[in-house]
């Protein structure tokens, strides 16, 4: 076998020529640098190239910052106007856009560290909507979770899954990550959480953002929550806790109906739910099936297994309310996808507001993916607007290219015959 070495400056990732354009074109620099503001002039880069540079790093297959620099920077530099900054630029640029934590103190005197960092929350409802991902004066449904993010940093505390790690609270409309914060890894799911989603619906509805559904689950089962999520939401679904009121409840229903519900037969029925409000009339659901192991439940004496969703849903059917609530794993595969894709699973900074500041940004990256990929979907054959980022990376970012300086204008010359041409019309 002969070889031939060429000097051509040849980049393998020319289609992340397209992830910039489109950035630029979209309008989002001028966003990011409106809402943040200028950086110190002598430093050189704003935080638009620091945004758009992450982005490239995560849209080319990187997983870390520090990929800027080992195998990235040298094919982003061949970019006409591209400001390409070191990853320390990068980082410290991060840094800059965190927020001191604010600690809160429970009743049992244990102090916790929340990290609420509005302005990088604003501009990713900003962006959302500037992209037109939301709709401003129109309803959207709205998820929220708390998802432990395992690592092994400073400040990193143990988790009731005994593992390290912070315990951030995640609201989400469909696969888009709206609002974010982070928290200590040992905090209560419950703890301060209505503040949280307080100030989650207030930076929404700011924006003109309105909630037509929230869907949560147990760790939102609590009279404070409920009065805000009610407040915010049309209408609301919660799943309830075990309690011995709520059996005792329960133990009254005489009158079960048989459903399907994903191939299998549960039986469910509908009360008015008295265990926090007398007068709301809100409704209780329940499923039951047969346990496999014919225990009896201690609190219901019999062998079902029991499950339970809160809603003011008074007009759908028992197994719509549990269709819909079970679609809420969605949001479970965007914190997956987070970890994996985005760069949570390899913290950068050794402080919870740092990393808060980074994952607020990383969720950014990840909507303008979902937009960006949307777009390529309309023209690449193999490529849809639930695309894995790996997967795009092998059929649009990997792609031979150079860039070219032909009557006193760059031409961008691929090696393909794939559409690329026709993103940009």
């Amino acid at each position: 076998m002969k070889i031939q070495k060429l000097t051509d400056t040849i980049s393998p990732f020319a289609g992340i020529c397209f992830v910039n354009n489109c950035f630029e074109k979209t309008g989002l620099s001028q966003l990011v640098d409106t809402e943040l503001g200028d950086r110190v002039s002598s430093i050189g880069y704003q935080y638009s190239d620091i945004i758009k540079n992450l982005t490239n790093v995560f849209l080319s297959g990187g997983d870390c910052v520090e990929d800027i620099g080992t195998h990235l920077g040298k094919h982003l530099k061949t970019i006409p106007g591209n400001n390409v900054p070191s990853p320390d630029t990068v980082l410290r640029g991060i840094k800059e856009l965190s927020t001191e934590n604010t600690v809160y103190t429970s009743d049992s005197g244990i102090s916790y560290n929340f990290n609420i960092n509005e302005k990088l929350n604003r501009l990713n409802i900003k962006s959302l909507i500037h992209t037109g991902q939301l709709a401003p004066e129109k309803y959207h449904d709205y998820d929220y979770d708390n998802q432990i993010t395992e690592n092994n940093k400073y400040d990193a505390k143990r988790t009731y899954k005994h593992t390290k790690g912070y315990f951030p609270g995640i609201a989400t409309i469909g696969d888009k990550i709206v609002y974010l914060e982070n928290r200590d890894g040992n905090a209560n799911v419950k703890f301060k959480q209505a503040e949280t989603l307080q100030r989650s619906y207030t930076l929404l509805l700011e924006q003109g953002v309105r909630i037509n559904r929230s869907r949560m689950d147990a760790g939102s089962y609590s009279k404070e929550i409920i009065d805000v999520v009610d407040k915010h939401s049309k209408m609301f679904y919660i799943r309830a806790n075990k309690s011995e009121n709520l059996y005792g409840q329960i133990k009254q229903i005489a009158n079960w109906q048989t459903v399907e519900i994903n191939y299998k037969v549960y039986e469910v029925a509908s009360i008015t739910f008295k265990q926090f409000y007398q007068e709301r009339g809100y409704r209780l659901v329940i499923m039951r099936e047969k346990s496999n192991d014919g225990q009896i439940d201690v609190f219901t004496g019999d062998t079902f297994i029991y499950r339970s969703i809160l809603t003011n849903d008074w007009q759908s059917t028992e197994k719509g309310v549990i269709v819909y609530y079970n679609q809420r794993g969605a949001s479970e595969k965007t914190f997956d996808v987070m970890n994996n894709d985005f760069g949570w699973g390899h913290m950068p900074f050794s402080f919870l507001n740092e990393n808060g500041a980074f994952m607020v940004i990383t969720a950014m990256v990840k909507n303008f993916y979902n937009y960006f990929v949307g777009l390529v979907s309309k023209v690449f054959e193999g490529i849809n607007p639930t695309t894995r980022l790996k997967r795009f990376v092998f059929r649009f970012i990997s792609v031979a290219g150079k860039w070219a300086y032909k009557a006193r204008q760059w031409v961008l010359q691929l090696y393909t015959n794939q559409p690329y041409d026709k993103l940009t019309a």
